[in-house]
């Protein structure tokens, strides 16, 4: 396999399903391109398991590196600041064996041959490809960045999610990571965790910080297709989506925020890809327990009605 340029996810044995899916919808497109687990916690050896003799994928080589790199960063803003705080070991990405690499999430399925969004690295060090920006400020920043002239409005335009992005690797120092999240733990007023969000406002603050040379993939000549299952707008078609914002379709789907079972937007898409070469199950067998109580205290009501 070429190590030239490669893939990164991060997962444990809780995220099985979605990795499953995940790893189907990249591996019906593209059977070369390597993989790289960095696991989430220490809970990962099922996972790992299952992923490389399914679907090739290789554990990260230097797990004690990961470790170092995660406490460091986790111990700069101190115990309990971060709502998930291992979400931080993606970073190890940087200074990993790909000379260009993208990280993708797992509650994330592909339609194309994903890796080939790493061709806009021959140009830039840095690449994301969604519209993160066109929702405002929330979920990264708070205004004290643009009152206190931290970032222009200019730059606010290049935030981005922090489920799929791409870059080269050492871009990103390590004694840079340190140095910008200290800087973010002596400023916490300028980010948004509201919602829970750990790594993206550290990291998009960084990127906009030392990076560049970078470039959203949605502003293409031409446009470009959504990403967001939040979205209701995308059409379905043959296990794909198409925007039609832009008449094209879409590279990849992300449930960013949204708990994926049944019912959710986009279900029976992330159901195909979960389920491919096997058989698919009915919704019910896949509701959650509190979906099961629910549905069956609606069924109890519409039976004492009758």
């Amino acid at each position: 396999m070429d190590k030239e340029r490669g893939i990164y996810i991060t997962a444990n044995d809780k995220v099985i399903e979605q990795a499953i899916a995940l790893l189907n919808s990249i591996r019906l497109h593209d059977s070369d391109t390597p993989i790289c687990l960095i696991p989430y916690d220490d809970n990962y050896q099922t996972i790992a398991k299952l992923l490389k003799d399914s679907y090739q994928v290789e554990i990260y080589q230097d797990l004690d590196f990961i470790e170092r790199l995660s406490n460091q960063l986790y111990e700069i803003f101190g115990k309990g600041f971060f709502a998930r705080p291992n979400q931080f070991r993606k970073q190890a990405c940087w200074f990993g064996e790909f000379d260009k690499f993208i990280y993708i999430d797992t509650d994330i399925v592909v339609f194309d041959k994903i890796i080939e969004t790493t061709d806009y690295l021959d140009n830039y060090d840095f690449i994301c490809y969604d519209y993160q920006h066109s929702g405002g400020i929330k979920n990264v920043f708070t205004s004290k960045v643009i009152e206190n002239s931290v970032f222009s409005e200019n730059d606010i335009q290049d935030m981005f999610n922090g489920g799929f992005w791409g870059a080269k690797r050492n871009t990103i120092s390590e004694e840079t990571l340190y140095q910008t999240f200290t800087e973010c733990a002596s400023h916490p007023e300028y980010f948004d965790f509201s919602q829970k969000t750990s790594d993206q406002p550290i990291i998009n603050y960084m990127i906009l910080k030392q990076v560049s040379q970078r470039f959203n993939i949605v502003r293409r000549p031409g446009g470009a297709p959504g990403s967001w299952a939040g979205s209701k707008h995308f059409q379905v078609q043959d296990h794909h989506l198409i925007d039609p914002n832009v008449n094209q379709p879409l590279d990849y789907l992300h449930w960013a925020g949204i708990r994926i079972q049944p019912g959710c937007p986009y279900w029976d898409i992330w159901k195909y890809y979960r389920y491919l070469g096997e058989h698919i199950p009915d919704d019910e067998s896949l509701q959650t327990p509190t979906q099961k109580n629910l549905w069956q205290k609606l069924k109890g009501t519409i039976k004492r009605n009758v």
